[in-house]
């Protein structure tokens, strides 16, 4: 059983994560208007001490805390804190992504120092975006200087201001929909205080509209964790965290991809090479910007080089690779710019239309790109950074590489650095259980898409559907559609990429690679049937790559070959749904949607 401190936008997060369990949990809120859409959670409100947040878990079971609360709850924290340590239970804080404090803004430690720090530099006006359980905090400075307070407005809100003995007529609503500039431009304070509240807090949204305008900005500081918390930034890093302290809670375990452990390989490696110290574990970014952590089972420090090692962890994925070891090689080099070379195992491009210029080593774009910021932000000389697999050219023999031309062994592979396992009825029911939260918020319409990427350039079409209308399919779109239909559900949206695309015109509603590649004849059949000329029928034979289509389909003609597929797509895919309509959106490499 699972308990979620919330009402925060961290505390949604988490409660969509808890959901896909399929598991009952509770969620956690100080007051009735924080309410969380869920399926499988029990809403209770009301703020607890220490005893009676103690005897709830007691007598509810609560084998896991988690505290997605407001970053500035201290009270809660420290609540929290003292429960699990004892009761024994461990606490997983969903922490909020900050930005770096840089010096374009004045730090203070606490509102007390806030305070002095105001009255030392003669500020005289103030606008305070602090929330109004702060008022009291500040007393000190608005008793004698102009200031006002930006709140909820609400009738509770108002009545404590008013209670603190603030000026109700001191008082500024917070509107959603109102830019941050427009209150500062018509108040013109001669500062502005707010909290380090994070991105999801619109920390730099306040920053920047006050710079915009010339006003200096004095920031709080957040209070730290308790060092017991166990930090994630993330949905990806959560779900982790509770199958490694709850094992069997989620149907199955998801994992990392190569280029995932090659990051960390590498930033391990470059830490090692800088401190002269062996890592055992190295925090890194996935493209999502969540920070997620890996043991580094190896370490070598050189006098110019280190080498690092992390064994890969596909979780239930069937992945070739899956206990494999990813070893980065890390190297200064004279030449600025990080160079990758090609180490045992990994394999070389002969091919054109990888996104890899041919004669480079196989590590796929994306995975460039995370280990090149991983690597620039703790060190900006050149550094040449070879990637090796051991036994990487057996393991390629089991793959589509050597027919996609790539020579010598496996690709580091990987769009969102996490390995969500698509190959077994436990994933399936996994998708049900999320189609059914669909149903149970009330959203108007079901959009499934393949993965992050495909589901980021969708969501834009849809800015108003509830997070939980968004389900991956990954490659059972027919599973999908049919567990769609059997809950009766009228409007299904469905995002697909070209790669399964093509495979579903042909009639794969499981579009996974191990069931089959690409039917060249079928993709030039396709691309005939849109009017393409016959030089373009011809390069299409060529392709190594479905998304090869983009490039060599005319631009004239990408209409007439969007309807086709979409139109061959249907035919497979409506009848699933009986009795609903579905939306098929193509979309290409660069988020247009057909």
């Amino acid at each position: 059983m699972i308990l979620i401190l919330g009402g925060t936008t961290e505390g949604r997060l988490a409660a969509k994560v808890a959901d896909q369990t399929g598991k009952t949990f509770y969620y956690s809120t100080r007051g009735e208007r924080q309410q969380v859409d869920t399926r499988n959670g029990i809403q209770v409100t009301g703020a607890k001490d220490f005893g009676e947040l103690t005897e709830f878990c007691r007598s509810n079971g609560i084998r896991l805390l988690i505290d997605a609360a407001h970053p500035f709850a201290v009270r809660l924290h420290d609540t929290v804190e003292k429960v699990s340590s004892m009761l024994g239970v461990p606490v997983i804080r969903v922490e909020r992504v900050y930005p770096p404090r840089t010096d374009d803004v004045i730090w203070c430690d606490g509102y007390d120092d806030a305070v002095e720090r105001l009255l030392g530099d003669g500020i005289e006006s103030l606008l305070a975006l602090t929330g109004v359980q702060t008022i009291g905090k500040l007393k000190r400075y608005w008793m004698n200087n102009r200031c006002w307070f930006r709140i909820l407005d609400r009738e509770e809100s108002v009545k404590s201001a008013v209670d603190q003995g603030f000026d109700s007529d001191n008082l500024v609503f917070y509107h959603n929909d109102e830019p941050e500039e427009s209150l500062m431009r018509e108040l013109k304070p001669q500062a502005v205080l707010t909290k380090e509240s994070g991105l999801s807090g619109g920390f730099v949204g306040k920053v920047s509209a006050a710079a915009s305008l010339g006003i200096p900005v004095y920031a709080v500081k957040r209070p730290e964790l308790p060092s017991s918390f166990i930090t994630v930034t993330g949905e990806h890093g959560l779900r982790k965290q509770i199958e490694r302290l709850l094992p069997g809670c989620f149907p199955l375990r998801s994992g990392y991809t190569t280029g995932a452990c090659a990051t960390a390989a590498a930033r391990a490696a470059l830490l090692a090479l800088i401190t002269g110290e062996e890592q055992s574990d190295v925090s890194f970014s996935i493209p999502d910007g969540e920070v997620m952590t890996l043991p580094v089972s190896r370490t070598i420090v050189g006098k110019d080089s280190a080498t690092a090692s992390v064994v890969k962890d596909a979780g239930d994925d069937p992945d070739v690779t899956d206990g494999c070891t990813v070893s980065v090689s890390v190297t200064l080099s004279k030449t600025p710019g990080i160079h990758f070379l090609q180490g045992c195992g990994v394999g070389r491009v002969t091919l054109p239309g990888l996104g890899i210029e041919p004669g480079e080593p196989a590590i796929n774009p994306i995975p460039r790109k995370m280990i090149t910021e991983a690597l620039t932000t703790i060190y900006d000389g050149g550094l040449d950074v070879t990637v090796s697999v051991p036994h990487g050219e057996e393991l390629a023999q089991r793959t589509f590489n050597p027919k996609l031309g790539i020579v010598g062994g496996i690709s580091i592979i990987g769009t969102s650095g996490i390995v969500i396992p698509f190959s077994s009825e436990a994933f399936v029911e996994a998708i049900r259980r999320e189609v059914e939260v669909c149903v149970a918020v009330g959203a108007s319409r079901l959009v499934i898409n393949s993965g992050a990427r495909s589901e980021r350039f969708v969501k834009a079409v849809y800015p108003d559907l509830p997070p939980q209308a968004f389900v991956h399919y990954g490659n059972y779109i027919g599973e999908t559609l049919r567990i769609a239909a059997d809950l009766k559900i009228r409007q299904v949206t469905m995002g697909v990429m070209i790669g399964k695309a093509v495979k579903l015109a042909e009639g794969s509603l499981d579009t996974h690679s191990k069931l089959g590649t690409m039917n060249i004849d079928f993709v030039c059949s396709l691309v005939r049937q849109s009017s393409c000329p016959e030089r373009v029928v011809a390069a299409a034979r060529n392709i190594t790559l479905a998304r090869d289509l983009w490039n060599i389909v005319p631009p004239e003609y990408l209409e007439s070959f969007s309807k086709t597929v979409l139109s061959h797509c249907h035919s497979h895919c409506d009848p699933l749904l009986p009795d609903g309509t579905l939306t098929i959106l193509l979309i290409d490499e660069e988020g247009r949607i057909y």
